[in-house]
């Protein structure tokens, strides 16, 4: 006859293997040229990358899952938003309790959000409690319920499923804070954050590792591009070649050609960081650079010389673990090009 010893031992043993069985996490950001997306495996001793996938969006964004789907053997992704179709901001709320907040929130928003209340998915958590006159620090997000639709119609037809959704620019700052955000020179700094897509970049200020400012800017690696195209009269694919690598004898002639566009981007940055400034006790100290533009021969020091301010690119993936028999070199050489997708996958 089996002991109630016996039954607690095997009850406790059925749950250790439960907890202890590994997990895996899929971040999957949708941008207007490629998509990116980075399997993670999660442990109780370590987060180690399992997989990735970089796909151009040419022969469409069906077709792009499929083939993810398939090569990471996953059902279900994070997803992240961005662009006109979506609306991040970050206000102040009076002091009050999470039941309290969350019913105040759809009111409170209305005042902030641009698109009407029921065309939207709404959502937002509170940041920092203990602002001055009882106030609290709170970031609003709201998605274009037809975007969001759109997108779960080409994921459901891949046979993918959405765990959570999250907006582009809180998923870099995740993935920023997992990597960074115990440096001691660090933790109490305020960083701007700039990930350059194709077609837009991301700003994002944070202050003692809180996101406290989100910005599009309509100017991204495509502008470059174009411009380079236009002054040797190019293709896109040959100017991008160009532009990340280029011959020593056209440097001079690529500096000339695309002086104009670094001088409106790092405007639009100093724009950002003076309205941030207006609005805090604390200026940015240093830029962290991510995305295509890392590929961009001399970039960081020309926004560096513009801005006065440090510009670095930094690796996404360097505190991960690697799943053995990955090949990390691969994701490696691409790795600036996946702080988003990461990010959402550490939602897990």
């Amino acid at each position: 006859m089996t002991s109630f010893k016996d039954i607690k031992a095997k009850a406790i043993s059925v749950i250790k293997q439960k907890f202890s069985k590994d997990r895996y996490a899929v971040g999957l950001d949708i941008g207007t040229h490629t998509v990116k997306a980075i399997k993670l495996k999660i442990t109780k001793e370590a987060t180690e990358l399992a997989g990735f996938q970089m796909l151009p969006l040419e022969p469409g964004l069906k077709d792009c899952l499929t083939k993810i789907k398939e090569a990471l053997k996953c059902d279900s992704v994070n997803i992240g938003f961005s662009g006109g179709s979506s609306v991040i901001r970050y206000v102040s709320f009076p002091r009050m309790e999470e039941p309290e907040f969350r019913q105040a929130l759809k009111f409170e928003a209305a005042k902030y959000i641009p698109f009407p209340p029921d065309e939207i998915n709404l959502d937002g958590v509170v940041l920092k409690y203990d602002l001055p006159e009882n106030k609290m620090l709170v970031v609003i997000a709201a998605v274009k319920k037809d975007f969001v639709s759109s997108r779960l119609k080409h994921l459901e037809e891949a046979g993918l499923r959405v765990r959570i959704a999250d907006i582009d620019s809180l998923a870099l700052s995740n993935a920023f804070k997992f990597n960074l955000g115990a440096k001691e020179d660090l933790r109490q700094k305020t960083v701007a954050l700039l990930n350059i897509g194709a077609s837009i970049s991301s700003l994002d200020i944070l202050e003692a590792g809180i996101p406290r400012f989100s910005r599009d800017i309509p100017i991204a690696g495509g502008s470059f591009t174009q411009k380079i195209a236009d002054t040797f009269n190019l293709d896109l694919k040959a100017a991008e070649g160009l532009k990340t690598n280029p011959d020593k004898d056209k440097l001079a002639r690529i500096d000339s050609a695309i002086e104009s566009v670094v001088g409106s981007f790092a405007s639009e940055i100093r724009t950002s960081f003076d309205y941030y400034e207006s609005q805090s006790a604390s200026t940015v100290s240093k830029i962290f650079l991510s995305g295509g533009g890392c590929f961009f021969k001399g970039l960081t020091e020309k926004l560096s010389d513009l801005l006065g301010i440090e510009v670095e690119c930094w690796d996404p993936l360097m505190k991960l673990g690697i799943v053995q028999g990955f090949d990390a070199e691969k994701a490696r050489s691409v790795s600036s090009q996946l702080a988003v997708a990461l990010g959402l996958a550490l939602r897990f």
